[in-house]
């Protein structure tokens, strides 16, 4: 596996190598020994997978508290996938990365505890699969606006103008109002 540093260093592309022949395929999606020697050593305590159509958006969401690390793989279909740095004390607090991430380069993303994560669906149907390092805590579950001007997160929108959103997407703070880490 090749494990690159985004823009915001705590946030890793994961490159697997794919092993193919007259069958098929196969990879290693996760190998804690590689993981660790690339500084990412929490342990996963729970696996979580969603299927989405073609404009739906996800997100932003994080735990203020009970803080989720997540390792995000595309199964099928492709995404714009985001993490947002809501951490004062980081250099890169405010600031946000995306990347899109398919079925075809198999790539996942490491994004740490301390983001908003969210993303929004490029193909016709897409199945993502995401663990992450802290039990589901809806009392703590907040979501962050997916528009905010103050992020100007660059959504790759094909043709709408307003992505499909659950209700509890659409009441999400903006940036300047919502619950931050310290």
């Amino acid at each position: 596996m090749i494990f690159s540093p985004t823009a915001i260093p705590e946030v890793i592309l994961i490159s697997p190598r794919t092993f193919q022949d007259q069958r098929g395929d196969f990879l290693e999606t996760y190998r804690y020994d590689h993981f660790s020697r690339n500084g990412i050593a929490g342990q996963f305590v729970q696996d979580n997978h969603a299927g989405s159509k073609l404009g739906v958006l996800r997100g932003l969401h994080y735990q203020i508290e009970n803080p989720q690390g997540k390792l995000i793989r595309v199964i099928s279909g492709e995404i714009y996938d985001v993490a947002v740095d809501l951490r004062k004390s980081s250099p890169s607090f405010g600031q946000h990365i995306g990347l899109r991430l398919d079925d075809q380069k198999k790539e996942m993303l490491w994004i740490p505890a301390g983001f908003a994560h969210g993303y929004y669906v490029l193909s016709k149907w897409a199945e993502v699969s995401y663990k992450v390092t802290d039990y589901y805590a809806p009392a703590f579950e907040r979501t962050l606006i997916w528009n905010d001007p103050a992020l100007n997160i660059p959504w790759p929108l094909l043709g709408e103008d307003h992505p499909i959103l659950s209700e509890n997407d659409l009441q999400g703070m903006g940036f300047k109002e919502t619950d931050l880490y310290e």
